[in-house]
């Protein structure tokens, strides 16, 4: 099961060196198989391509980018089972959960853009009597993690394409089958030879090139906010528009108001925290809980840990499964060794796999109590399902240790008093606020404040990081 080959103008073509490296099934330790490593000459390739088709893409009109988004999400949903087990089995995710999350972002990212296209004006006139227009901002790089692999991939490509910017993807090396089959879906749903391409390889090598190449006019980045720093500056050189969605520290903010919802927010919270094996950038992982019901909260928190169930990634269910890759287990076992020599608490999970799991990169469900923000499990991003729980004298502590972190991804409430909640989100640096549970529809922009990165990504924010405005002066 190879990714050797690279999506160039419209066709499958061969690496430029022979550089490889394994493909893992992290639920066994096992490679499946290999993924062909790309260099400057194949970014090369792939730029010509995409400057060669730009002037005629870009100017497609609006009811044939609608129609081929449409056909894209459609491609998408007959391939969902496909996308599904290829996430399975190279990130380990569950089945049930690469299928109905993971796989189903695909269909729906298409879904919002689809609408906030139909309902975008792009040439209007304003007050003045000037005319403005929107543009393509033209080819444009795209660099995605392995964690949420459909979901980032569909909130670039589609897009770029949607706005008439050719599309250069380079997907995580460690997650290439499942963007191997996006390619697939987007050849078939007729993108023009050149308006995108898949090339495979590391960060230091394809990522860099893509950031530098003086011929590319955005490069947009997700994964950490170290990475972000060095794509940003080596995309200084050629001025070219960067946007990033980067790291997150999330605050989740419980008050003793919730009365009998209590414990039905906190464990909801815990499996949102250790969703995805805890493996996503705006996890809740702060839980930060009035000293009102703060006792009450541990105890529900570490049953609700203690009853997660972790399993093999291939069987259905609500389980979570491995750690990505044996680099993500030890960063994560360390981050708990870390939690334990500062004096938190350990009331659920700890170091070591789940008892009987001995191959593959499992994790046991943990969780910190007696916290403090200047601990290093309450400030740096772990990237497991790890939880710290924090204790709070009253809202305006709640709030100060909430917004004291590098990061502003995201933040959540669990409250009983919508007041409260208005109240408290209109204070916290963050790009998005969950309260109560509630989730993000498909086309709500996301992306954060301070270090989590800069730009929108989805609906109309989403298709605005692509396009530039002109305006237009008649006299």
């Amino acid at each position: 099961m190879n990714a050797d080959r690279f999506y160039i103008d419209g066709e499958w073509v061969a690496p430029s060196g022979a550089a490889t490296m394994p493909i893992m099934d992290p639920s066994m330790d096992e490679q499946v198989g290999a993924v062909a490593l790309g260099r400057l000459q194949d970014v090369d390739h792939a730029v010509q391509a995409a400057r060669a088709v730009f002037d005629e893409f870009g100017r497609w009109p609006k009811a044939e980018r609608l129609a081929l988004l449409r056909r894209i999400r459609q491609g998408t949903e007959t391939r969902r089972e496909d996308l599904a087990q290829a996430m399975s089995l190279e990130m380990g995710a569950p089945i049930s959960m690469a299928r109905e999350v993971q796989a189903e972002a695909g269909i729906g990212h298409a879904d919002g853009f689809i609408e906030a296209l139909e309902a975008q004006e792009e040439r209007w006139t304003l007050s003045n009597g000037d005319t403005l227009l929107r543009e393509p901002i033209g080819p444009a790089g795209m660099i995605t993690p392995w964690n949420w692999p459909i979901n980032q991939i569909a909130l670039k490509v589609l897009p770029a394409l949607a706005t008439g910017c050719p599309a250069i993807l380079k997907p995580s090396e460690h997650t290439p089958l499942s963007a191997q089959i996006y390619a697939e879906i987007l050849h078939d749903a007729g993108v023009p030879a050149g308006a995108f391409a898949l090339i495979h390889g590391t960060g230091a090598e394809v990522g860099d090139a893509m950031a530098r190449h003086p011929e590319l006019a955005m490069i947009s980045f997700t994964g950490s906010t170290r990475a972000g720093i060095s794509v940003t500056k080596a995309a200084a050189q050629s001025v070219k528009r960067v946007t990033l969605e980067l790291g997150g520290k999330s605050p989740n903010l419980v008050f003793a108001d919730c009365g009998g919802a209590l414990e039905d927010r906190v464990r909801a919270s815990v499996a949102e925290c250790f969703l995805n094996t805890g493996q996503s950038c705006d996890a809740p992982t702060r839980m930060i809980v009035e000293a009102a019901c703060y006792d009450e909260v541990v105890e529900i928190a570490r049953d609700a840990a203690e009853t997660t169930k972790v399993g093999d990634p291939r069987a259905e269910g609500d389980h979570i499964g491995p750690l990505f890759d044996e680099i993500q287990w030890h960063r994560v076992q360390a981050m708990i060794a870390t939690g334990i020599e500062e004096g938190a608490r350990l009331v659920a999970g700890g170091l070591g796999k789940p008892p009987g799991m001995n191959r593959g990169w499992y994790v046991r469900p943990t969780v910190f109590a007696d916290v403090t923000n200047d601990m290093a499990i309450a400030r740096k991003e772990i990237f497991g399902p790890v939880l710290s729980i924090l204790r709070a004298e009253d809202e305006a502590e709640a709030i100060r240790i909430a917004n004291d972190t590098e990061y502003g991804l995201a933040a959540f409430i669990q409250t009983g008093d919508t007041e409260r909640a208005e109240r408290v989100a209109a204070r916290l640096r963050a790009g998005a606020v969950h309260v109560n549970g509630g989730g993000m529809g498909w086309g709500t922009p996301f992306g954060g404040y301070k270090a989590s990165g800069n730009g929108r990504e989805g609906g109309a924010m989403g298709l605005e990081d692509y396009q530039e405005i002109k305006s237009l002066h008649f006299g």
